[in-house]
This record gives C-alpha cells, sequence and structure tokens, in this order.
C-alpha cells in the first residue's frame, strides 16, 4: 500500500475475536493503527505488550487499534493458538483472524509484524513492518494525534 491510499474494508476476515460491538464502519473519522501478527512470530510476542498499551494510552485521543492474526505457517491456523496468545498477552483490541488471507491481500501486507496506521480520513499515514520499523510507530502514532513528543 502506498502512503494516503484509504484504508481496505476489514472484510474477509475467517474470525472475530474482541469485536462484540465492534463494527468496522466505527473507524471512520478517527485515526486507526491495524497491526499484523502471527502466533509463531517471535518478534510479533516480542512487541506485543506495547501494542497493547497503545489501546490505552492513546484511547482518549481517539485512536482505534484493531489487530489482524494472519497466519505466518499452516499451524498458525489452529485457533486454539491464537486464543491462548490472546489470553496471555492481555490482547484487548477487535482481532480479526485471516486463515483465508483476505486482509492481507486487501493490505498488500507480508509481512510479521505489520503496522498500518492511518490518518481521520482515513488515508494511510505511515507503514512499516518488523521491529526496526516498530520502533517508528509510537512516535508517527503521537505525530498523527498532534501530542508533543
Amino acid at each position: 500500500m502506498r502512503l494516503k491510499s484509504p484504508m481496505p474494508e476489514l472484510k474477509g476476515a475467517t474470525e472475530w475475536f474482541n469485536a462484540e460491538g465492534f463494527d468496522p464502519k466505527q473507524l471512520i473519522g478517527k485515526p486507526t493503527l491495524i497491526h499484523f501478527w502471527a502466533v509463531s512470530c517471535h518478534i510479533c510476542h516480542e512487541v506485543m505488550d506495547e501494542v497493547v498499551s497503545y489501546v490505552h494510552q492513546y484511547k482518549d485521543k481517539g485512536l482505534q487499534v484493531v489487530a489482524v492474526h494472519m497466519p505466518k505457517q499452516e499451524s498458525d491456523m489452529d485457533i486454539e493458538k491464537v486464543k491462548k496468545d490472546i489470553q496471555q498477552y492481555g490482547i484487548v483490541q477487535p482481532i480479526a483472524v485471516d486463515n483465508a488471507y483476505a486482509l492481507a491481500d486487501a493490505f498488500e501486507n507480508q509481512f510479521f509484524p505489520a503496522f498500518f496506521l492511518f490518518d481521520q480520513e482515513g488515508k494511510l499515514f505511515y507503514r512499516a513492518a518488523g521491529d526496526k520499523g516498530f520502533k517508528n510507530v509510537k512516535p508517527k502514532i503521537e505525530q498523527l494525534l498532534g501530542i508533543e513528543g
């Protein structure tokens, strides 16, 4: 995805967790972080606590966070493993399970972890992948939200 591209619809998930009362349409007009991860991804686990902290830290500033579990390998399609990670890492944001890779295709993503930050107009503001890219996610969130660093 190129910067300023519109956020794709969150369609095609094979399952959702933490999504009671969640409607992807509620993301319209709000800054949104879409975070791709996989249960077999070591780096995903290393950064998960910080990603989850953004849900709480920036909620009052309007940031919406949605996780997308995209299998890295066939064994990642085991929903029980996804549920275990949700519990272990205290993931509270809505989680789309993308076992059919519909969201990965829509976001043109093949990386773990991957981060797509959209502005209030629903345009791609920033994207990053891996642990090196993750280091810039928080400063970009704060820039988008107008928080002085």
